[in-house]
């Protein structure tokens, strides 16, 4: 199966924003109750893009399958060389390698960007398919949230799984302005 990888436009959006409404309204991943209109989707897919950060789309046989975008980990400057990764996959296409290509993609997009470390947030640490893309993807478990969410009349735990990008902390990135307080 040859899946193409490619960065969105703005023509994808009504493709893909199926996949996280579905997701919303059938799943953990994302810890929303009510799922965004395809406007609003639209409308922070374009606040990701202009900040700066990638958004991906996975196709199949000239369909889109598949999203991926980082944005940011945290909002204060100290971390701005840290991206927090999403990806989601057609419900009907899952287990094919889908998710994979895009994280892939994704981290290598991060990585030129100089961002050096990736985190996953993970929703519902019962989402082993999540799980098991990421490891596959060199992401190391380095916490678990436990009953920090509710959805679906259920506690839910949250994993946090990071990889570092590129010279992950060996180096400071060339981007840096050397003036971070101490």
């Amino acid at each position: 199966m040859k899946v193409a990888i490619r960065a969105s436009a703005d023509a994808d959006v009504t493709r893909i924003a199926p996949f996280y409404i579905d997701s919303v309204r059938t799943g953990t991943a994302s810890w929303e109750y009510e799922p965004p209109s395809v406007e609003e989707f639209a409308r922070r897919r374009a606040e990701i893009l202009a900040k700066g950060f990638p958004y991906l789309v996975a196709e199949f046989d000239g369909r889109v399958v598949g999203y991926a975008h980082a944005s940011s980990y945290r909002a204060r400057i100290g971390y701005r060389f840290t991206v927090e990764d999403s990806v989601y996959v057609d419900a009907a296409m899952t287990g094919r390698g889908i998710g994979k290509a895009l994280l892939n993609a994704l981290i290598d997009e991060c990585a030129a960007r100089d961002y050096r470390q990736m985190i996953a947030v993970i929703g519902d640490s019962a989402h082993a398919a999540s799980i098991r893309l990421h490891a596959a993807c060199g992401f190391e478990r380095v916490a678990l949230f436990r009953n920090i969410g509710f959805k679906f009349g259920r506690w839910l735990d949250s994993v946090q799984m990071q990889r570092a990008l590129g010279h992950g902390a060996a180096t400071a990135p060339p981007s840096a302005d050397g003036n971070e307080r101490r």
